[in-house]
């Protein structure tokens, strides 16, 4: 019996395996054999693997081939191993040596013409390999970029699984024809490319909306959630978009924590492997709770779209048109930050600490004026009452927005802040912000856990007065007077106060008490 092993890494979630691949090659009937709880992709393997192989020039041993994927309790899904595979049986058949693979992680699918095709999931799978304590991975060639972003990993990149063959032997590399063309990016991938794709926004452009421009600005310094409310045209949607032209770039741990989220989800840029803009992400009001935090059947988990805006903008427009309970299942990854799917076959979890943005018409007929409303208010009462209590609870920032004046319309734009200069005062806020967490894992005021926040962080009796007062006549819940204080720290920190005045109290609790 001839026995060789590599390497590969299950992805489940955003969280990597290590899978060990043995081959065997025995005395018995001729034919590859995979045991180790593989799907049907996986089961496929056996004949990618082989034409793959005869295309590359090499031979098929014809005896009985048995691979094991170890752990063999660790339920396996996909073609990303089907090059551990192949090299494993050569290695087996000592086509190659075996001790020049035994330390490798090999990653990627197979065509059958040899090719060495990219796959989603590349960057938390080499995470993987580099916290297991393995240094050298294999990707396909157009997944190189990607996989080198994982520091202390040695990448080797080839296009065909014959040049693989002639690194292994050590021999000089043959001439690879032109490299296929990256994964074709899901539909919710070109919807990202389009908000990423619009840098010539500017906050400048919105006429009026003086008070609404400054909430960005909270939001933006402390990661405060959104509300706005109000008639068409008043610049809501026009508001949300804007917003990440305030934030920052992503520090390099969110920057590979995005990026991993956006691998796995197959909606990475091309050509930009590296996510380092807070992600914009607006889905259809349409959307299903599934696709809105997750999920998917069988063993197939994707993450949904709170985990896609991911330490970015989850921006939700006409809020009310969603179905409700796709709205309630927002709350948990509010509070929690991830989200946590079980399955039959498994459990994943997905980070989802995002910026919630939400936009609304007063009305379901979304007149431009009240007076010309024609909706009862029985049905305006049920139109609004789609956005639960607990949720808009959760919501820091809540404004309803009228329509600009005409000296609006014609002036404010000699007046209005470019994003920029608002971004510079941002940057100083969170700045400030860190300064005061550096002793602690919250990197925001938005996250900083209610308790601790009232142990650690609170104001003075005297600043406190008029949020003790709301709170004492029950328009300011125990949830709400922990939000409020997050934000007047916020403000607080953009006006450069050391700790929250009474005016920033007030302030704060005026933005969070509106509709």
């Amino acid at each position: 019996m001839t026995l060789a092993k590599t390497r590969s890494v299950c992805v489940v979630g955003v969280d990597g395996f290590i899978v060990d691949v043995e081959a065997a090659i025995t005395s018995g009937i001729p034919g590859l054999h995979l045991v180790g709880l593989p799907d049907t992709a996986l089961s496929e393997a056996r004949d990618r693997v082989r034409a793959a192989i005869y295309n590359s020039g090499e031979d098929w041993p014809n005896r009985h081939v048995t691979v094991s994927l170890f752990p063999a309790s660790l339920p396996k899904r996909g073609s990303s191993y089907d090059i551990a595979i192949a090299v494993a049986l050569l290695a087996a058949a000592e086509v190659v040596p075996a001790q020049s693979c035994a330390g490798l992680v090999l990653i990627g699918e197979l065509g059958l013409d040899g090719r060495l095709r990219p796959i989603p999931g590349v960057l938390p799978a080499v995470l993987a390999a580099a916290n297991a304590g393995c240094r050298t991975v294999v990707v396909p060639r157009a997944n190189a970029a990607e996989a080198e972003l994982v520091p202390d990993v040695e990448v080797v990149s080839a296009s065909t699984l014959r040049g693989l063959l002639c690194v292994l032997r050590d021999e000089p590399p043959p001439v690879e024809e032109d490299e296929p063309a990256a994964a074709p990016a899901s539909p919710e991938g070109t919807a990202i490319r389009r908000q990423e794709a619009r840098r010539d926004l500017d906050l400048a452009d919105v006429k009026g909306q003086a008070e609404a421009r400054h909430a960005l600005e909270i939001s933006a310094a402390g990661g405060h959630h959104l509300f706005f409310s109000g008639p068409p045209g008043c610049g809501k949607t026009m508001l949300a978009e804007r917003l990440p032209t305030l934030m920052p770039p992503l520090e390099p741990d969110s920057a590979l924590e995005v990026t991993a989220i956006h691998s796995v989800a197959g909606t990475l840029p091309p050509g930009r492997p590296l996510i380092v803009q807070p992600p914009f992400y607006a889905p259809h009001h349409t959307a299903t709770r599934a696709s809105m935090v997750g999920g998917g059947s069988g063993r197939v988990l994707q993450p949904g779209a709170v985990s896609l805006a991911h330490r970015g903008i989850l921006f939700l427009d006409e809020a009310p048109e969603f179905q409700g309970g796709t709205l309630d299942a927002l709350r948990q990854p509010l509070e929690d930050g991830e989200v946590r799917i079980s399955r039959a076959e498994g459990t994943a979890t997905f980070p989802a600490r995002f910026t919630l943005v939400l936009a609304a018409n007063p009305c379901p007929c979304a007149a431009a004026k009240q007076v010309d409303c024609s909706c009862a208010p029985g049905l305006r009462r049920r139109y609004t009452s789609q956005i639960s209590g607990p949720l808009i609870d959760r919501i820091d920032l809540k404004l309803e927005l009228a329509p600009a004046s005409r000296a609006e319309l014609r002036y404010d734009l000699e007046f209005a802040e470019a994003s920029h200069v608002v971004a510079d005062r941002v940057l100083a806020a969170r700045e400030r912000t860190l300064k005061r967490l550096y002793d602690t894992p919250w990197r925001s005021n938005s996250e900083i856990p209610g308790p601790e926040m009232r142990r650690r962080f609170t104001p003075s009796p005297e600043a406190m007065h008029a949020a003790d007062e709301a709170l004492h006549r029950g328009t300011l819940s125990a949830r709400g007077l922990d939000r409020v204080m997050r934000v007047a720290w916020t403000i607080a920190d953009l006006s450069g106060h050391d700790e929250p005045s009474a005016d920033d109290i007030g302030g704060a609790l005026a933005l969070w008490s509106r509709p």
